[in-house]
Order: structure tokens, then sequence, then C-alpha cells
């Protein structure tokens, strides 16, 4: 509760302009960053360069980047946090297809709490494309699958940050796998 507590005071920091509030709370919540950056991204022994750590560390710089940052409470940074690390990986697996040219490119091994999966940068590129539809139909559908596949939530943790219920998460997990499996070509990554 104690870490609640200093959590809440720093983003009541960081509200009234105080940038090195973001400092002291990446510090305190690193931890938790890192677990979920792990659950979210697993380094793939085949020449992966994209590590937990270095997720972290790209979602504090693009965060520290962003002026001004209006967090309303812990949610809040955590869905935010998870929307950084979205755009990281789909930023790596990019330059991944670049300096191959688009010939195929590295795997990028992406473990969820239920399951973990070898996907095709390819196949990123076209989850994130299908993801940026799948929000213009139903933004909370695709909030939940940011969550959950992106930022490494679990069902609960997903619900909390979205302040739903576990059985509305299961529900909208379910319909946002479908929508994307119907939409990206191929095998589709969310099984």
């Amino acid at each position: 509760m104690a870490l609640e507590h200093e959590i809440t005071g720093l983003l009541a920091e960081l509200r009234t302009g105080e940038r090195a509030a973001l400092d002291r709370l990446f510090a305190l919540v690193y931890d938790e960053l890192h677990a979920r950056a792990q659950r979210a991204l697993r380094q793939d022994s085949a020449g992966q360069t994209l590590s937990a750590t270095v997720l972290v560390h790209e979602a504090y710089l693009k965060l520290a980047a962003a002026t001004p940052l209006e967090l309303q409470d812990r949610r809040h940074f955590f869905a935010l946090a998870a929307r950084a690390m979205r755009q990281i990986v789909i930023d790596h697996a990019r330059r991944s297809l670049a300096q191959k040219r688009g010939a195929g490119g590295q795997a990028v091994t992406i473990e969820r709490a239920d399951t973990t999966q070898t996907v095709e940068a390819t196949d990123l590129l076209a989850l994130d494309r299908a993801l940026s539809e799948l929000a213009e139909l139903d933004e909370r559908l695709a909030r939940t699958v940011e969550l959950r596949f992106f930022g490494g939530l679990s069902v609960e943790e997903t619900a909390e940050a979205m302040d739903v219920s576990p059985r509305t998460v299961k529900r909208d997990w379910r319909k946002a796998r479908a929508f994307l499996q119907r939409t990206i070509t191929g095998d589709a990554v969310l099984t």
C-alpha cells in the first residue's frame, strides 16, 4: 500500500511538470515493468537483439521524451508503458525487415502469460496494421490486445488497467483474436 501511495504521489508530481519524478517512478516500478516486458518479449537466441531490459529502457526514453505526461493513475501509466512497448517492438521489426531488405527478417519470440510463440517481423507488422484497423472499430478490443500481447499483462492485470472485470477481458480477448485472425493473412499469430 505504501508503494501505491508513493506511485500516486510521483504521478501527481509529473502532472505538475516535475520531470525528475519520472526517473523516481521508473526506479520504483522497474522490476514490475521488466517482468512484464519479459512476458511480452523473450530474447531469441538466434540473433534477436531486443531484450526485456532494452525494451524497458526504450520505453522509459519514449515516455521521458513525451511532454507533458498527463498520467491519471497507476493503471494509466502501465497502459501508456504498454503502448510505448508496442511501438518499440514494431519499430524493431521494421528495422529488422529493412536490414534484410524484406527477405524474411528475424524472428521475434513473444511470450505472453498463457503461451510462447515465435513471430516473424512481417507478422508483427501485419498484427500492428490489423490492430490499428481494430482500434478504428473498437478501441477497447484493441487496447486489450495491446495490454495482453505487447504489455505482457495477465487477464487480471488487464482488467485492473482497463477498469473492467476479468470476464470482460476474456470476452474481449476472444473477440479481438477472432478479428485479428480473420484480418491477418497467412498463419494467425494469436492462437
